[in-house]
């Protein structure tokens, strides 16, 4: 039953905005097109890791795209409870308010840990039968994800190029 349901799941991994070296617009159009992509090829469910940036922006997508289908699902992933506690109040309002309006939310991880982000990474890779990725050729935790899911054998669609 589960793996039926990986088969219908994509997650997203994306730089920070200030790392991702393109305008917000820009990843916005094309984090749009690669998930309209991914429902017209089945994918029903998105899994949002909640980071600020492509994470965030990629969910907003996937509620706007749900109030047309409702069979769309979001599943947000987020590494540990309070994990949004330093970002700036905008940005606090935007990750609790799409918290909100999820159909699932899993807190990856009891607390924070060095490892959390990883563990996190590696739930919606394992969850997932695509990876939507705005990676830009920056080492971290971005790159990490699109190497596992390539170990894995999970496709990856980079929305900023072909770089790896």
């Amino acid at each position: 039953m589960e793996n039926t349901k990986r088969l219908h799941r994509c997650c997203f991994t994306g730089h920070r905005p200030e790392k991702i070296g393109m305008s917000e617009e820009e990843i916005k159009q094309r984090l749009r097109l690669a998930i309209k992509d991914a429902i017209n090829d089945g994918f029903t469910t998105f899994i949002s890791g909640m980071a600020r940036g492509v994470d965030m922006w990629a969910a907003e997508i996937v509620l706007d795209e749900r109030k047309n289908n409702e069979q769309i699902k979001l599943i947000c992933a987020s590494p540990y409870k309070g994990f949004e506690k330093r970002w700036e109040i905008s940005e606090k309002e935007k990750y609790n308010k799409i918290l909100n309006e999820a159909d699932f939310v899993k807190f990856v991880c009891e607390h924070y840990s060095k490892s959390c982000f990883q563990i996190r990474n590696c739930y919606m890779v394992d969850n997932s039968a695509r990876v939507i990725s705005a990676y830009c050729g920056i080492s971290g935790g971005t790159k990490n994800t699109i190497l596992y899911a390539q170990r894995k054998k999970v496709e990856t669609v980079n929305v900023c190029n072909d770089k790896l």
